[in-house]
């Protein structure tokens, strides 16, 4: 069979061409996980996103006069409440590394998932304080520090995840 003159014929199959089976592993090669660097990145994106959550408490209550999680007599770096969540901000950014592992590893544009995954959760942590029965001004402090964590921790992953992923033997050029 010749290919057809003057134009592209769906139905023409070259001959000199390796069509792989549907069963054959070399048919669709996965990119593979660094496991290490994945990790190595996520902890060092969840210290980055407890830090955010400190400096954010200490600017809006230090700085802006602004009580958020905590009574006004509190002072600036407020009580045990700061501590907990710059700890909850650490394990959100490890919750989202062990998500990323598992989206990597099992998902067609892992990326994709995780950036619309990420996106949901930003604005679930950005109405919540809406929900609570709190001063307005504290409310919104504390959505935009929820939105400023997410989006901390949305991008630090995504370079990690990229960097982390290494394009399977025998996928260059094809």
């Amino acid at each position: 069979m010749s290919a057809p003159q003057g134009g592209w014929d769906r139905n023409y199959e070259d001959p000199t061409r390796r069509y792989p089976a549907a069963s054959d592993p070399e048919a669709a090669p996965r990119p593979s996980v660094d496991a290490g660097k994945l990790w190595a990145g996520g902890f060092g994106t969840a210290v980055v996103a407890a830090l955010v959550a400190l400096v954010g408490i200490l600017l809006v209550r230090g700085v802006l006069g602004v009580h958020i999680l905590s009574p006004s007599d509190a002072g600036a770096y407020g009580d045990v409440t700061t501590t907990t969540y710059a700890f909850g901000a650490f394990a959100a950014a490890i919750l989202a590394t062990g998500v990323l592992h598992l989206l990597l590893l099992l998902m067609p544009r892992p990326m994709s998932f995780f950036n619309w995954i990420m996106l949901l959760v930003i604005a679930v942590g950005v109405l919540i304080p809406f929900t609570a029965v709190a001063e307005v001004e504290s409310q919104i402090a504390t959505a935009a520090l929820n939105l400023v964590i997410g989006i901390c921790i949305m991008s630090l992953l995504n370079s990690v995840g990229a960097i982390a992923t290494r394009a399977a033997r025998g996928a260059v050029g094809r």
